[in-house]
């Protein structure tokens, strides 16, 4: 049995020892857990990064995201495209995804802690499902924040009329001034405003509406958000995936992009139209802080992210 190590590289000895199976080596990879988009320690999103391990197939990289459990786990590989810093490929417990918001900050902050990539004016450029995506680097150190450049998003639906399942998922709550939306954009989302932050924080959904509202419309769930008064933040989201079987993510990236682009596209002349901070996970004990960033030509999504835990991985990638 060999055991190998490596740090800050690309290649695992799967790859430069090709005459063993990977089923036969343990590979002592680095593993970083991360806290993405936190506003205090330990308030915001779980995350799994593994770098070294170029030689996994895909259904080893499936069985240790599954072992995790976490939301989401991401692999740090060398990129095929020439345009990219690096590659990322994303899994859920249950399946690999395209793209996703804050796996792929995180990823990118693993990348610099790592030193696998250097900023090239100002951005990397990560490579994943949804394409080259440009993420923007600003500040050094414990202050470092990183925004993702959000796909292109569209409104395919708009109003309660638009499912008949949707009355019944966003039932006891208090409708805000714009209706609600079904918006496709990397990932796709039911998005509905929320009267006051009040009732939002409060709502009980029902996670079996909402559940069944996914299926039934090929989404992720519901995501609602209320505009707020605060002096640290602007909007409140609660995040429900029900369609991925998660009852809530305390800080959704991908969503948060196409609030975004609904606001922008809605109200273009509104006080959020150029960008606002979020509130959001503090209904399940986190305190996660995001930032949108609203351009005439580009939604940009982020935030800080820490690195809580930094070491080796004992793995053995069986399939």
């Amino acid at each position: 049995m060999l055991t190998a190590r490596i740090g800050a590289t690309w290649l695992s000895s799967a790859t430069s020892r090709g005459a063993r199976r990977s089923t036969d080596i343990i590979i002592l990879l680095r593993y970083l857990h991360l806290d993405v988009f936190a506003a205090t320690p330990g308030g915001g999103n779980h995350l799994g990064v593994v770098i070294g391990a170029a030689a996994w197939s895909a259904a080893a990289m499936q069985r240790f995201a599954r072992w995790t459990a976490l939301v989401e786990t991401t692999f740090l590989l060398p990129p095929t495209d020439p345009a990219a810093s690096y590659r990322v490929r994303i899994f859920t417990p249950h399946k690999e995804i395209p793209f996703a918001g804050h796996p792929s900050i995180g990823s990118a902050h693993a990348v610099l802690a790592c030193g696998l990539a250097a900023p090239r004016d100002g951005l990397l450029w990560q490579e994943c499902g949804a394409g080259v995506l440009p993420i923007r680097v600003e500040g050094v150190g414990f202050e470092r924040e990183l925004l993702l450049r959000s796909p292109d998003a569209r409104v395919l639906d708009t109003g309660m009329t638009a499912h008949p399942l949707l009355p019944a998922a966003l039932a006891g709550i208090p409708g805000g001034r714009l209706p609600p939306a079904l918006v496709d954009g990397g990932r796709r989302w039911w998005l509905a405003e929320v009267a006051d932050e009040a009732s939002l924080r409060a709502w009980r959904p029902d996670h079996a509406a909402i559940g069944a509202l996914a299926r039934a419309s090929d989404s992720m769930g519901l995501c609602a958000f209320a505009r707020a008064q605060g002096a640290d933040y602007q909007l409140v989201v609660r995040a429900l995936p029900a369609g991925v079987g998660i009852v809530e993510d305390p800080a959704s990236g991908a969503a948060n992009g196409l609030i975004a682009a609904y606001l922008a596209q809605a109200e273009p002349d509104g006080a959020l139209a150029r960008g606002y901070q979020v509130s959001q996970g503090r209904e399940m004990g986190h305190d996660a802080r995001l930032i949108a960033r609203i351009e005439p030509t580009a939604i940009w999504i982020g935030g800080r992210s820490h690195s809580v835990i930094d070491g080796a991985l004992h793995w053995t990638p069986q399939e």
